[in-house]
């Protein structure tokens, strides 16, 4: 039982691992499709054949089968002549094993089932140069196989040969026209943001499907149409717009732009603030054009002045916009407003876990903030910047001890505006 049980894990490897050498198209069904105008590289090593009634391999043309490959074509819309060609071929050269191959065409109105198969053209029993297949005046839009196989015959054979080979086909049959795609654009220099249009021609490509167009290798955009905008080219970026031909032997067709040369300069309205409603903020653009304005024109007392001054009453966006070159860019800044910064004037660090400490509600607004407090001698008992709930003041002079009585604080919120906040605080015990 033991011994079966070996011999039985030792048959199963050697078919597994034979198994694992054979080629896709050992199989009718995972036969090669060959193209027009390729050259294929194939082999029958490690090849098998499927034995019973009406299989793929139940056939006697003009060989026995021993270990076939299998390969496919279906003729064009006109239909014609074609020829095959075997070339290259290099032989495995085992003891015993034969060192000729065998090949033919079939026509399988019933795909791999031998019952309904008929040779087409000649028939090679004994190929050990190269060699080529004949079919002459083949229908429009017909699938064809082509099989190959090693010889098993003659004096002192014990093994099919085993071979590796070039396989082309040709002819009226089975040629095509060469499909072709062409990149139109409207410019190739350009100012940073400007709106780019492109246009796919395709020639002779029938059965072409969606467009797939890139960016520096990176797919951006499917299309039906042949046409594509972009304004997000960078200063070297490369698009190429690519397509698909022929629902037989799909070619793939693709067309590249140079490189983009994308002007820019040097842009920038600042950074966002939040201001109290009819504050004055400072404005403090950068550019390194010659020709800006800002707009809202209405606003500024001279909208082409960098550095300015604007009265706040509202939320609002500013736009500094510049030329040069030929080429417009622009930058923005928001300006919002906070209605809700309350600064108390007393609070009772008392140890009762109420009103502990001088807490600005809204201050968080204000990130940049700086606060000074003084006694009533002028004398500066506190200093933040940055205040906030986990910064504020717990009534505790700059030694550390804790009193009471009025002192006075100096607010800069530092958000663009120039307004100092300043009042009283009363620390009641």
């Amino acid at each position: 039982m033991k011994i079966n049980s070996v011999i039985f894990l030792l048959m199963v490897l050697f078919v597994a691992k034979n198994a694992a050498s054979q080629e896709t198209y050992n199989d009718c069904s995972t036969a090669i499709e060959v193209c027009p105008n390729t050259t294929f590289s194939a082999n029958n090593i490690g090849a098998n054949v499927t034995f019973c009634p009406g299989c793929e391999d139940d056939f006697n043309f003009c060989f026995t089968t021993q270990n076939t490959i299998w390969f496919t074509f279906t003729t064009n819309g006109t239909g014609g002549d074609v020829t095959v060609n075997f070339s290259n071929l290099v032989f495995s050269t085992n003891p015993g094993q034969d060192s000729e191959l065998q090949a033919l065409i079939l026509e399988a109105p019933t795909p791999c089932n031998s019952a309904s198969y008929a040779q087409v053209g000649n028939c090679i029993s004994n190929g050990a140069a190269p060699f080529a297949l004949n079919a002459v005046g083949l229908p429009a839009n017909t699938t064809y196989y082509i099989v190959v196989d090693g010889d098993n015959t003659g004096a002192g054979i014990t093994a099919a040969a085993e071979c590796s080979f070039d396989l082309t086909i040709s002819g009226t049959g089975v040629s095509r026209p060469t499909p072709g795609l062409t990149l139109n654009q409207s410019s190739n220099s350009i100012c940073l943001n400007e709106v780019v249009f492109f246009e796919a021609i395709l020639n002779d490509c029938p059965d072409s499907t969606s467009f797939n167009w890139y960016i520096n290798g990176n797919l951006v955009a499917v299309s039906d149409t042949n046409v594509y905008s972009t304004s997000e080219l960078q200063n070297g970026d490369i698009l190429t717009v690519e397509n698909s031909c022929y629902s037989n032997c799909i070619e793939i067709v693709d067309a590249t732009s140079t490189p983009f040369n994308v002007y820019s300069f040097n842009v920038d309205a600042g950074p966002d603030q939040t201001v109290l409603p009819g504050t004055t903020v400072s404005i403090g653009g950068i550019t390194s054009a010659p020709d800006y304005n800002w707009t809202p024109a209405y606003l500024f007392s001279n909208p082409s002045l960098l550095n300015t001054l604007v009265e706040i009453t509202e939320p609002i966006t500013l736009t500094l916009t510049a030329t040069e070159n030929g080429c417009t860019l622009s930058d923005q800044i928001t300006i919002n407003i906070s209605n809700e910064l309350f600064i108390p004037n007393m609070f009772s660090p008392n140890g009762d876990n109420v009103n502990e400490f001088w807490i600005i509600k809204g201050i968080e607004a204000f990130p940049d903030n700086t606060v000074r407090i003084y006694d009533r001698w002028g004398q500066e008992v506190f200093q933040s910047t940055g205040y906030s709930v986990t910064k504020a003041w717990d009534g505790r002079l700059s030694s550390g001890t804790i009193t009471e009585g009025v002192f006075y604080y100096v607010l800069h919120l530092n958000s663009g505006s120039e307004e100092i906040l300043k009042g009283s605080i009363t620390v009641i015990r």
